[in-house]
């Protein structure tokens, strides 16, 4: 689980994320609509701007966008400085039109809001700040200095100072507000994102380990007779030998090779699950499977079995989904990791329900995340709480996201409180995971349950 927070982590730098083709038609849309306003005002309005001037400021966009086309591939993506300074030349070129064009007088002072928007949700914390800094100096500037705007007969349109002011005010709201709103959704989509594909990559990981072990468990069921042939072969050749000690000890290694063949397949096919044999379980096998590598960690894993009263006391078969097995094996590892010396598992069921709690005699979980826990990235523990509880690992939440994903994708519902707790009040008083299932989700049919397990699928 370590090794795949590390992977997501290290794909987390948001600042090669735009391409330099992706700006450049911002821009192409941002050129074409001030020409356009300028062009309504002069034709339409009948309004006397500094024409040459403006003309001047939009022709640098035209060819900053020129000579980025000539000097940047196709699909290149800008560095953390290269979008400042494509962001910050918006910023720069939008004031300055903005300057000879009325300043807070002009209706498209709100455009100002965009390159902050665009530099919350794509550049990094800091580079963020610079422009939202830079952003608010221009509009400063203009609330205190900027060419008016002059009608045909000679006017300027100038708006009282009230409503100046009132505008800058808004801006000013605007950009700290924009800015901070769209950084904040931009990170927690960032987090859900990169916690999906973390939990797609731990799926991948156990089905891959489930496929190897399956290949390795129909190898040895198919290879066991040619084995046993083998052996038995050997041994009437040692006896029918006699005294040939040469080809005795040649009979001897053959059967001693099959023998050590047999046992090398023997202990790789311990967690084979294409046989059909092992494709279900009755439900305790396979939490005890699930936990396994963490019940010789020094702490004592109980696991705890109770059965309804009547007819339905045998154990339910369930299938060993990936899914499953990840998801409880991630539970008992934090179970493990934060309990004080014991944690108890235990499993039961209904007519109708399946469940496996979960719990420890440790801390429990932190009441300030209690109602978070389950989402990516909900907390980040100091160093040195999480080098004392985990060595080498600092929690981020991501675990409990990847296991309660791939629980609540083989259809199961999960809880997290802390003991004593009322519903569950055998289970200690440190933190309690309760996983509940309806059983048609994840039990065996009863036509194979336990039951004829016909042909065993050819693996090609």
């Amino acid at each position: 689980m370590a090794q795949i927070e590390n992977d997501v982590f290290q794909n987390q730098n948001r600042s090669n994320w735009v391409r330099v083709r992706t700006l450049a038609s911002i821009r192409w849309f941002a050129v074409l609509g001030q020409a356009a306003a300028v062009l309504a005002a002069m034709l339409f309005f009948r309004l006397n701007l500094e024409t040459g001037f403006i003309v001047v400021v939009i022709g640098l966009s035209v060819l900053l966008n020129v000579v980025s086309y000539i000097v940047y591939p196709e699909n290149r993506r800008l560095s953390e400085n290269e979008a400042n300074l494509m962001i910050g030349f918006d910023l720069a070129q939008l004031g300055l039109l903005l300057f000879l064009t009325g300043g807070l007088s002009n209706p498209f002072a709100l455009l100002l809001l965009a390159p902050v928007t665009i530099a919350s949700t794509l550049l990094p914390l800091r580079s963020t700040l610079i422009l939202g800094a830079t952003t608010l100096a221009i509009v400063t500037l203009l609330r205190f200095t900027s060419l008016p705007i002059m009608t045909a007969s000679g006017f300027p349109l100038i708006l009282p100072d009230l409503f100046v002011f009132g505008f800058w005010v808004s801006l000013v709201i605007g950009v700290v507000f924009v800015g901070i709103y769209a950084r904040q959704v931009t990170q927690e989509t960032l987090s859900m994102s990169e916690a999906l594909v973390a939990t797609q990559m731990a799926l991948a990981r156990e089905q891959k380990l489930t496929d190897l072990g399956g290949v390795v468990a129909a190898a040895a069921h198919e290879l066991g007779t040619p084995l046993a042939t083998i052996k038995l072969v050997s041994s009437e050749l040692l006896d029918e030998l006699g005294d040939n000690e040469e080809l005795k000890e040649d009979a001897r290694l053959i059967r001693e090779q099959a023998d050590r063949c047999r046992d090398i397949l023997r202990s790789m096919g311990r967690a084979g699950k294409e046989d059909h044999l092992l494709r279900q379980a009755p439900i305790e096998t396979v939490i005890r499977e699930a936990s396994e590598p963490h019940l010789h960690r020094g702490k004592l894993v109980q696991f705890k079995t109770q059965a309804p009263p009547g007819d339905n006391s045998r154990q339910p078969d369930i299938y060993r989904h990936p899914e499953i097995i990840h998801g409880i094996r991630n539970f008992v590892q934090n179970a493990v990791d934060f309990s004080q010396s014991s944690v108890l598992v235990a499993i039961s069921w209904t007519d109708d329900f399946i469940t496996v709690d979960i719990g420890d005699d440790g801390p429990g979980f932190p009441s300030s995340v209690l109602h978070r826990i389950g989402e990516p990235f909900v907390r980040r523990r100091r160093h040195e709480e999480g080098s004392a509880r985990r060595p080498g690992y600092e929690g981020m939440g991501l675990g409990l996201f990847i296991a309660k994903t791939l629980l609540e994708r083989s259809g199961a519902t999960l809880s997290f409180v802390n003991g004593p707790s009322r519903a569950r009040p055998k289970m200690g008083r440190g933190a309690i995971v309760t996983v509940n299932w309806p059983r048609s989700s994840i039990e065996s049919s009863t036509e194979t349950a336990r039951g004829a397990l016909g042909d065993n699928t050819l693996i090609t």
